[in-house]
């Protein structure tokens, strides 16, 4: 089979190389050590919210959902889980508020 991945690779979801697998081909993978992921989960978020700025309906909700799981993984990288995530967003929706009422600012008189 023909190699589809360029030599840099990407970061990529933890089952695609069993899915690989079940489809008949070989995937070429390697770990990434703990410099590389961080490098690349951010890598990943980028083209998540890009793919995400592209789509439109049903595939906007699932590129959201891609991003998510990007925010959790790099959340539990910095040492942080789920959990304090929410936590601390709260924190903030109460302090400063949410996006909810769509107030956009132009400045101050």
């Amino acid at each position: 089979m023909e190699e589809q991945m360029n030599a840099d690779g990407k970061l990529v979801r933890d089952r695609i190389p069993e899915i690989i697998r079940g489809s008949g081909a070989e995937p070429v993978i390697y770990r990434a050590g703990a410099a590389e992921y961080r490098r690349r989960l951010r890598d990943k978020l980028l083209e998540e919210v890009d793919e995400f700025l592209a789509a439109d309906g049903e595939a906007a909700v699932e590129e959201l959902a891609d991003i998510l799981e990007v925010v959790y993984a790099l959340a539990a990288d910095l040492g942080t889980t789920r959990e304090d995530l929410e936590t601390t967003r709260a924190a903030k929706a109460a302090e400063r508020g949410t996006f909810d009422n769509r107030v956009i600012w132009t400045g101050v008189r």
